[in-house]
């Protein structure tokens, strides 16, 4: 049977029968060249014989490991010619008249049995198993083998067929339990990474077009300015590509531009920010976006909760490659020990820097503003 698709339980199944039964014959190919080398060394026919199981042993294997499992028709050849031919050649033109002179030949329909068992339909298995207990029985009896000696070898011949065949069923079934956890497991990954999709589209309805309506409908800010309006398209391009499922923002690899366009965000909606920057580090593109998302949202909350039109944000390396950015209003603060934290600090701010190894921190006391500190990493 083909193979089953490229790291596939069943071709680890199938790569490792190969090779088992690979070594299986290259040990009955070993007796047999030490065989012919004791009992009748230079004789050519024996060595035709032995050659012949070679090279077919060769052709078998060779079509295995290329197409990652074994061609019944080789097969086939394999136990007509090496388990069933090669023993009759070897009395008749090899002058073999001795049990031990035909036994190596006898011993290559062993994993000859082996490969039919797993390769072959089972009526068809049986019946070259069948041709080689038939060539065992005839072949000793020409020579005058000994009972002892044939019941070893159509045991030997008997069981390497059994054996090999609850093998096979054995590693297919195994290989198939691995393949459906695979397949599992990539679903739920596949869920995993689709509820991570949603959760972002969410983050950022909430932090883009929830924001603007909510500013809107309050009436702080002129719907018709254009800022206003420049900032509505935006969202609506958003939208558009949202419903299209096509939805993907395009974030800032840079950390000081993704910073920026969350200013500017924010800005467009009435907020004056005060930004300064000192000595940005270069951060990986998504903890860039991570940070500019989380301080848009953090601005949001300045133009929505503290009743002043002007925020401070400050953005500077911290340590050693570090980052913190930290974003400050002068309202009037609220007891944090009284406070449950909503959607946009939970999911837009806390969630967005855990998810790349940072941390945001939030300070205030009544009467005292709101400081909100990011880190990276945390």
């Amino acid at each position: 049977m083909p193979a089953n698709g490229v790291g596939s339980g069943l071709q680890r199944a199938q790569s490792f029968m190969i090779l088992t039964t690979l070594l299986y014959r290259a040990s009955h190919l070993t007796v047999g060249f030490l065989a012919v080398a004791q009992h009748r060394a230079g004789h050519p026919v024996q060595y035709v014989c032995l050659a012949v199981a070679l090279a077919l042993s060769l052709l078998v294997y060779g079509a295995a490991l290329r197409r990652g499992w074994f061609e019944p028709r080789l097969v086939w050849t394999d136990v007509l010619v090496t388990g069933c031919a090669l023993p009759y050649a070897l009395y008749a033109w090899g002058e073999v008249r001795e049990t031990p002179a035909i036994g190596w030949a006898m011993l290559l329909g062993g994993s000859a049995s082996s490969l039919a068992a797993i390769v072959l339909k089972r009526p068809h298995a049986l019946a070259a198993i069948a041709l080689l207990v038939v060539t065992h029985l005839l072949g000793y009896h020409l020579v005058g083998a000994s009972g002892a000696v044939l019941g070893g070898h159509l045991n030997s011949l008997l069981a390497s067929a059994a054996m090999t065949a609850i093998m096979w069923w054995y590693l297919r079934r195994q290989g198939r339990l691995l393949d459906e956890a695979n397949a599992r497991a990539l679903a739920a990954e596949h869920q995993k990474a689709r509820y991570a999709e949603r959760l972002d589209h969410h983050r950022a309805l909430h932090d883009t077009v929830l924001a603007t309506l909510t500013t809107l409908a309050s009436g702080g800010v002129d719907a018709n300015a254009p800022e206003v309006r420049e900032r509505c398209g935006r969202e609506a391009a958003y939208l558009r590509r949202l419903i299209q499922q096509t939805a993907d923002e395009v974030h800032h690899p840079e950390l000081g531009a993704a910073l920026e366009d969350a200013v500017r965000s924010a800005e467009s909606l009435r907020l004056r920010v005060t930004a300064q920057y000192h000595e940005l580090p270069a951060v990986p593109p998504e903890v860039a976006a991570a940070f500019a998302d989380a301080a848009r949202e953090a601005l949001n909350n300045v133009r929505r909760h503290a009743g002043t039109n002007h925020a401070y944000l400050t953005a500077a390396g911290s340590g050693e490659r570090g980052l913190l950015v930290t974003v400050v209003d002068r309202g009037p603060g609220f007891d944090p020990d009284d406070y449950v934290p909503g959607f946009g600090l939970r999911g837009s701010v806390y969630s967005r820097l855990a998810e790349v190894g940072g941390r945001a921190v939030v300070d205030t006391a009544p009467g005292e503003g709101v400081r909100v500190e990011l880190r990276w990493p945390g």
